[in-house]
């Protein structure tokens, strides 16, 4: 393989990972609107998307394998080739925590809803925004908007803080409300979490530019 051919397949990479955030995003989107709508058929449609990310995972793994193995990088490259790894794995696990909140929407059916969904799709949406900005400076190594992106984690640090208060102060007042408010828990742990695997791939976006492992938050 040619330096110039290896350039080439790397640059594909990179795009491939980029493809595989675009759909992590868009099922996290139709995940809590699913919810949010109590739209079973949407949320039906979730594990049919997470098999196409897991599949992405499995061929982009299988392209970074074969740059390995057909030449050896030089440090920088090998750096990338790293992170896309990386990115891939926490993708995949963005794309099961989308499943586990369509599995909740299900869960609760067309049971009525115990308050309005407001802080829930906020925190979505800030998700949502974080794994598209984080793809995006892994596409320009842009450290500075890596280090911007993870910030944003405290953001959605807070509002899940808040959801928990509020459910818990509702729980007192009403116990028999538990079970939905408990789900509903599960699903800004969930929302936490994603935001948390995007802070992860910010870290190693500066890991693949400057050499240096360093935790942001």
């Amino acid at each position: 393989m040619t330096r110039l051919h290896f350039q080439q397949n790397l640059k594909e990479v990179k795009h491939k990972v980029l493809r595989m955030g675009s759909l992590v995003e868009v099922i996290v989107d139709k995940a809590v609107t699913s919810l949010k709508e109590q739209n079973l058929e949407l949320a039906k449609t979730i594990v049919e998307e997470d098999d196409k990310i897991d599949a992405m995972d499995l061929e982009i793994e299988m392209d970074c394998m074969k740059l390995l193995a057909l030449q050896q990088p030089l440090a920088k490259d090998l750096r990338t080739i790293a992170t896309a790894l990386k990115i891939i794995t926490d993708l995949e696990r963005m794309g099961d925590h989308a499943v586990n909140i369509s599995k909740i929407t299900l869960e609760i059916g067309k049971e009525p809803l115990i308050k309005p969904l407001i802080d829930i799709p906020r925190m979505a949406k800030i998700a949502q925004e974080m794994i598209r900005l984080s793809l995006d400076a892994f596409v320009k190594e842009d450290i500075e908007l890596a280090k911007k992106v993870a910030q944003m984690d405290q953001e959605v640090d807070d509002i899940y803080q808040a959801i928990i208060d509020e459910l818990l102060e509702m729980i007192v007042k009403d116990p028999s409300i538990t079970k939905q408010a408990t789900k509903l828990m599960f699903v800004g742990r969930y929302l936490e979490r994603i935001a948390d695997h995007t802070t992860n791939v910010c870290e190693r976006i500066i890991y693949m530019v400057t050499g240096k492992l360093e935790e942001i938050n």
